[in-house]
């Protein structure tokens, strides 16, 4: 059993919460529960503190806007800023992904500053402070968000451990042409014999296909050339996959009733589930931000929370990134990618703002 669990996964989840409906997808579900839960968790630190409970909407609208726009701004400055500033319009079009956490963190400071300039009796810090807690939680959804649509991965592992994920290659072949009902990518139990513990692990592909006009002969012939191509020329399966270009294709037809069973098999490379790492640290630092919260509430010094959260998350990510896939091709070439890079400056203003914290201490109880 747990040299089952120590085995890799083949990775493939519908991006869809529902299958048949596209629109409605686990990386959104997950980004807008992360808000809706936010926005109760501050009501709860509102009305413990007696500060006004209606504000919280008005809290909530800067911190949508401000993680949207900056996340967006981010990474088009940070990442790829000749792409965008060359064609501006594409900044708009978020669908296409691209959003960094260091742009949506600069962003929420500011968004926060406007916030607290306007709201008479809450103060800049006392609101960072308690925003922080439940930006922690978010960030281990978004995360999770990420893991379900297979991005932000890690390098390989070099093991037979780890994750394969097999989405982007399932999306290549659905482009074949031919009639196809489904494809599924999977574990193929009876291949153990062909892994050799460096990470390079076996793969199945399963695709149903619509009889049409095909006899077996033409659909083999089509299937043997288009397969080939889509899982060793595209820059995807050559990142996850590990198909020979050398070899035949190794795959089988069976004919159905209603149509031809067609399996593929190859051989995937085993990744570091970095979201999941991630995910599970912004988890267990919005765990310990909420518990210091809940044990001593007013008392505590501004700026500890925002320090402490910049030290940890930014901490983390600066760690997580050496397991990571670069982003951006003009990462390749550099000892700290931008992501670490970015973490730096946060990190050390976390340190600034606890010894600041430290020095006032935490106020006494009152009686």
């Amino acid at each position: 059993m747990l040299e089952s669990f120590l085995s890799y996964v083949v990775w493939d989840p519908n991006q869809a919460v529902f299958a048949g409906f596209e629109r409605l997808r686990w990386y959104s579900l997950l980004f807008a529960l992360g808000f809706i839960i936010s926005q109760q968790f501050m009501v709860y630190f509102f009305r413990k503190e007696g500060q006004d409970e209606s504000l919280v909407d008005k809290l909530t609208i800067y911190m949508v806007l401000a993680t949207i726009i900056g996340a967006r701004l981010g990474h088009v400055l940070f990442y790829e800023p000749e792409k965008y500033l060359s064609n501006p319009i594409d900044i708009l079009k978020v669908w296409e992904g691209g959003l960094a956490s260091h742009g949506a963190a600069i962003a929420i400071l500011l968004a926060l500053w406007l916030y607290s300039k306007r709201t008479p009796g809450q103060s800049y810090l006392w609101v960072v402070d308690r925003i922080v807690i439940v930006t922690a939680m978010t960030g281990a959804l978004i995360r999770f968000g990420n893991l379900m649509n297979s991005e932000i991965g890690g390098k390989d592992t070099g093991t037979d451990s780890g994750f394969v994920f097999a989405r982007d290659s399932e999306e290549i072949l659905e482009t074949l042409k031919v009639p196809i009902e489904s494809i599924e990518a999977y574990k193929p139990e009876d291949r153990a014999g062909e892994m050799k513990g460096n990470g390079i692990v076996p793969v199945n592909f399963e695709l149903k296909i619509n009889k049409g006009n095909f006899s077996k002969e033409d659909l083999s012939n089509i299937l043997e050339r288009d397969i080939k191509y889509a899982l060793t020329q595209f820059r995807s399966s050559k990142e996850y996959l590990a198909e020979s270009v050398e070899t035949p294709l190794n795959f089988e037809i069976t004919e159905q009733p209603d149509g031809y069973l067609v399996q593929v098999k190859t051989f995937g490379r085993t990744k570091y589930p970095t979201q999941i790492y991630e995910s599970l640290s912004y988890f267990v630092i919005f765990l310990i931000l909420f518990a210091l919260w809940a044990k001593y509430k007013s008392r505590l010094p501004d700026g500890l929370l925002l320090g402490l959260f910049l030290i940890s998350v930014f901490g983390m990510r600066f760690v997580w990134e050496f397991l990571k896939e670069v982003q951006v091709d003009f990462e390749q070439s550099m000892q700290f990618n931008m992501g670490q890079i970015l973490s730096v400056p946060l990190v050390i203003i976390g340190f600034v703002l606890v010894g600041l914290a430290l020095k006032k201490g935490i106020q006494p109880e009152k009686i």
